[in-house]
């Protein structure tokens, strides 16, 4: 799978941009500042539906501008497809693929596959548990596009959930008469029903990441591991990654560790219980990766799972494209050439660089220079 051309209207800095790419490895080089990572936070937005700067679309509207849009030709073997993204920042945003009638935007998912470096995956070792849960729904969807429709559909019952617990509590709180709570059991059974198919998602994923990123730790830090990923569930009882636990079985728990906090609940006007509160231990060696692994290692850690959701993609369908987003700078010489020659014989590799020296010789590819919103082949 490879990004033919990339086209962009009112997107971040960019009017206008039309971006000719091809297999291979394609290298943007400029000043900070001028576009680089626009283009690939693009690409990036295309397979995810989400950046990786920014948490909402707004930003990524040019400013004066009330609408952005993304379009890219994706050529995978013989086959071809267009597809757009009409960001609409306040509004629902469109898609279309081939020029069609509108669709979905999350029908769109898994035309593109992307796999993104950048130095903001750090967070993944040293931020908050969010940092970690996105990760990880990320790449189930990258493996299994209707899961968005799941993560969406949770996402909708918390919502209601916790309007209806926060009504609850104001009453409360106001000495007001007590609201009828017979609906929460409704809710609870529709949370735990959607948030047992997310966690056995989650849970089949780091069973099948753990020995992909622990073989990719050792070859960027030899001798510096082992890894070890724990699933921390807010369901209570210790969830085994590499147990099999039925959907059925996951229902139950959460739907029991809903009642036990159910008191809880009321008083805070907040749900409690399920993915959305859920964890993942990074372990290094005996001990957690968050406050003991140093700099060095917390970027090996992270490179890994993300040399890790690489390769699972790409044993399990066609082959992502690699987007490297100013990485190569923030990386000691030994962690450079070892990611470089890890990552130059994918089939689309992006590559973003304040100079040309950030990228290493075996990245050696086409060249753009970005400067002033404007992309210039060298």
């Amino acid at each position: 799978m490879h990004v033919s051309h990339l086209s962009l209207a009112d997107f971040r800095s960019y009017a206008r941009a039309e971006v000719p790419l091809a297999p291979g490895v394609t290298a943007f080089v400029g000043p900070n500042g001028q576009g680089k990572t626009n283009l690939v936070e693009a690409i990036g937005y295309l397979a995810t539906l989400g950046s990786h700067r920014v948490s909402s679309d707004a930003p990524l509207v040019r400013m004066g501008a009330d609408r952005a849009v993304i379009r890219a030709a994706v050529t995978q073997g013989e086959r071809q497809q267009l597809v757009e993204l009409e960001l609409n920042p306040g509004r629902a945003n469109r898609a279309r693929i081939n020029r069609s009638s509108q669709v979905r935007p999350r029908d769109v998912l898994g035309i593109i596959r992307t796999v993104l470096f950048a130095p903001e995956d750090l967070a993944l070792v040293k931020g908050d548990p969010g940092e970690r849960r996105r990760f990880l729904d990320e790449l189930v969807t990258a493996r299994s596009p209707r899961m968005a429709a799941v993560r969406s559909d949770y996402e909708r019952v918390l919502k209601q959930r916790n309007t209806l617990l926060k009504s609850a509590a104001m009453a409360r709180r106001h000495g007001g008469r007590s609201m009828d709570l017979s609906t929460l059991d409704v809710w609870d059974q529709h949370l735990a029903r959607v948030g047992a198919e997310l966690l056995a998602q989650r849970l089949d994923l780091i069973a099948t990441l753990l020995p992909l990123a622990d073989k990719a730790y050792e070859q960027l830090a030899p001798g510096g591991g082992p890894l070890g990923l724990v699933y921390k569930s807010s369901a209570g009882e210790p969830v085994d990654s590499g147990a099999a636990r039925t959907r059925e079985a996951l229902y139950e728990a959460l739907l029991a560790a809903l009642a036990e906090v159910r008191k809880q609940e009321i008083e805070r006007g907040v749900t409690l219980v399920g993915p959305h509160r859920d964890d993942v231990l990074l372990r290094l060696g005996e001990l957690p990766a968050k406050g003991y692994a140093s700099h060095g290692e917390s970027w090996s850690y992270a490179l890994a799972l993300r040399l890790a959701s690489y390769e699972l993609l790409r044993s399990e369908g066609s082959e992502p494209v690699l987007i490297l987003d100013d990485v190569f700078a923030e990386l000691d010489a030994r962690r450079r050439e070892r990611l470089a020659e890890l990552v130059a014989p994918g089939e689309q590799v992006l590559v973003t660089a304040a100079v040309d020296d950030d990228v290493p010789a075996v990245l050696a590819g086409a060249r753009f220079g970005v400067s002033g919103g404007e992309v210039t082949r060298l």
